[in-house]
């Protein structure tokens, strides 16, 4: 048998390791962006000049939030050419569970797909009480799936400190996993995660494949810090974080996000970058 032809057993002795070997490969080339809720007062004042600052940081990607849901379609294609004239993307926007019913979802699909999304991520919910309300969540993710998915785009869940905190013996968010489609994506929240006493790496880890974005954001337990501490400064594993992001949790983008800190809003985004550079250069 000549040299270049590989036989069926060992192609799929390779096939089998392929997607981890490449996931390893790409691991340092995954895109940093930034959650623009850290910039928010920029955003409200200039929002152009605010996006054109943070692409020229260095920043690979964004990720716009709810208010983004009331521009006008003009004002949609302009962020798109904007985005495409500085080179960086936005992979995912924030949504509030409103966004995502059947009176909405048709302007939420068409507004991320003009602004080149992958995901459509639910940021907030307002379930009713017990797990049963936590169900009702997962039911709505679902059926955002079902009305995304034939449009070339994803659901997506962002949870923040009450999905981590165990009601009647369990944490919501296992909930959410559980009892959501495998498709739609767990964007983890790393800050939010800690402060309610979870285990970030656990979390990844008991999740393969479904972390496909974290928020990177740093927590304190110092009362006097909380979230105002910069990327690196508070409690959080990074190396073991973003460790497990790349080898289980098929981690496609990174955003780092920032509710405030001593420094200006801008000033607070370009030393974060500088320090997950530090962290974990490319």
């Amino acid at each position: 048998m000549p040299s270049h032809i590989v036989s069926r057993r060992s192609f799929i002795a390779i096939s089998a390791t392929l997607p981890w070997a490449l996931q390893a490969r790409a691991a340092n080339s995954i895109p940093i962006g930034l959650e623009l809720y850290s910039v928010r007062e920029g955003l409200k004042k200039d929002p152009e000049a605010t996006v054109r600052a943070v692409a020229q940081m260095g920043y690979q990607c964004v990720e716009f939030y709810a208010p983004y849901f009331e521009w006008t379609e003009t004002q949609t294609k302009q962020t798109r050419k904007l985005l495409d004239d500085l080179g960086i993307h936005c992979f995912s926007t924030h949504n509030d569970s409103s966004y995502l019913t059947a009176e909405n979802i048709g302007k939420a699909r068409d507004m991320n797909l003009i602004l080149g999304c992958k995901y459509v991520v639910m940021s907030s919910s307002k379930p009713k009480p017990g797990l049963d309300g936590w169900k009702e969540i997962a039911d709505s993710l679902n059926f955002a799936v079902d009305n995304l998915e034939s449009s070339g785009l994803r659901a997506g869940y962002h949870n923040h400190q009450t999905e981590f905190t165990p009601l009647e013996g369990q944490r919501p968010m296992e909930i959410l996993a559980k009892n959501t489609k495998p498709s739609v994506m767990l964007q983890l929240d790393v800050g939010t995660c800690l402060e309610a006493g979870s285990d970030p790496v656990a979390w990844i880890r008991a999740n393969p494949g479904r972390i496909r974005s974290l928020h990177l954001k740093d927590w304190s337990p110092d009362p006097a810090k909380g979230y105002t501490v910069l990327f690196g400064e508070g409690s959080a594993d990074w190396k073991n974080i973003l460790g497990a992001a790349e080898s289980v949790g098929g981690v496609e983008y990174y955003l780092l996000e920032q509710e405030g800190s001593r420094f200006s809003e801008l000033e607070t985004a370009k030393r974060c970058l500088e320090s997950f550079r530090k962290t974990h250069p490319a």
